[in-house]
C-alpha cells in the first residue's frame, strides 16, 4: 500500500502582494475573496489539493505589515502564528513594488525561526515588474531560500511551484477528505463575499473597516438556502453610503453577491442583507472571535 503524503503550506507576504489570487489557483476554485484594498484577508484561509498519493493544505495569512491598531495587529499576529508546524513558507513578493527594507525584515524574522522559505516572486507578467533586480538583490542575501518567479493571476510557474512542495512532502496521513477544498464554513464563505463585493463595488468610498456576518442560515424545503447577512460598519454616514438613493446601491451589491455565492458554494441562495452601525467593531476584541483572530493588548 502507498504511504500518502502530506504537505502543510503558509503563504505570507507584504498586503495585496497576491496571496489570495495564488492560493484560488492553487486548488482551482475561488474560496478566497480578492479586491484591490489593502488587509482585505483577515485572517487565516485553507485550500486543499489532494492528487495521488499526497495532499497539499495551503493556508493563505493577512498582510504582514507595521500595524498600528489592535485590529491590525491581531491580523498581523494571525499570519505569524501560522508559520508554527508549517512544511513549507512560501514568501510572496510583488515583483512590481520590489524588495524593500519591509521585505527584508519578514525574511530576517523566517531565519529567526529557522525556516528555509520559498520566495515567490509574483506579478512576472506585468510590464512594471522588478523581478531581475530583485533576484540580483536575493543574490546578495546570506540566507538559504529557494526561489520561483511566478504570475499567481495568469499561471505562469505554478506546477513547477506544486511540484517542488509536493517532491518534499512528508510521508503522514492527510487530515481532510479527498474531495474537500477548504475546512471554511460555507456561511464564512458568502459573507466574505459579500464583504468583497462591498470593496469591488464601493471602492475608494468605503474604508476596508466594515464586516459582514451571516447570521442565519436555513435550508429550504426546495433545497434553497436563505442566507440573512448584516454589514456592520463604524459610522452611520458610511450605511447610509452602503444603502444608497432609495436602496438601489445595497440592491446591486446583494444581487451580484447571491450570483458569486451560487457560483462558489453551488446553492441557490435567497440572500437578504442589512446594515448595522457598531462604532466599536474593529476595536472591541470580542468582535475578533468571528473573524478567527486572537486579541491582545
Amino acid at each position: 500500500m502507498t504511504q500518502r503524503k502530506l504537505a502543510l503550506v503558509t503563504i505570507i507576504g507584504k498586503p495585496n502582494a497576491g496571496k489570495s489570487t495564488l492560493l484560488n489557483h492553487l486548488i482551482g476554485q475561488k474560496i478566497a475573496i480578492v479586491t484591490p484594498k489593502v488587509q482585505t484577508t483577515r485572517s487565516s484561509v485553507t485550500g486543499i489539493v489532494s492528487t495521488g498519493d499526497t495532499q497539499l493544505v495551503f493556508i493563505d495569512t493577512p498582510g504582514i505589515f507595521r500595524a498600528k491598531t489592535s485590529f491590525e495587529k491581531a491580523m498581523v499576529r494571525c499570519a505569524w502564528s501560522n508559520i508554527v508546524g508549517a512544511d513549507s513558507v512560501i514568501f510572496l513578493v510583488d515583483s512590481k513594488k520590489g524588495f524593500d527594507d519591509e521585505s527584508v525584515e519578514i525574511l530576517d524574522k523566517l531565519k529567526q525561526h529557522n525556516i528555509k522559505p520559498i520566495i515567490a516572486i509574483n506579478k512576472i507578467d506585468d510590464r512594471n515588474s522588478k523581478k531581475d533586480s530583485i533576484m540580483k538583490q536575493l543574490s546578495n542575501l546570506e540566507q538559504d531560500f529557494t526561489i520561483f518567479p511566478i504570475s499567481a493571476l495568469r499561471g505562469d510557474n505554478i506546477d513547477e511551484l506544486i511540484k517542488f512542495i509536493t517532491d518534499n512532502a512528508k510521508e503522514k496521513e492527510w487530515l481532510y477528505d479527498e474531495d474537500a477544498l477548504t475546512n471554511l464554513p460555507e456561511r464564512f464563505i458568502a459573507s466574505e463575499i459579500t464583504r468583497e463585493q462591498l470593496f469591488l463595488q464601493m471602492q475608494q468610498e468605503l474604508p476596508y473597516k466594515l464586516t459582514v456576518e451571516s447570521e442565519s442560515w436555513e435550508i429550504l424545503k426546495d433545497g434553497s438556502v436563505k442566507i440573512s447577512q448584516v454589514i456592520i460598519v463604524s459610522r452611520q454616514n458610511y450605511k447610509a453610503m452602503i444603502l444608497g438613493n432609495k436602496g438601489e446601491r445595497i440592491k446591486n451589491i446583494g444581487t451580484k453577491a447571491r450570483e458569486e455565492i451560487a457560483k462558489a458554494l453551488d446553492i441557490k441562495p435567497h440572500l437578504f442583507l442589512f446594515v448595522k452601525v457598531r462604532e466599536d467593531w474593529d476595536t472591541n476584541p470580542l468582535n475578533y472571535k468571528y473573524l478567527g483572530l486572537k486579541w491582545k493588548k
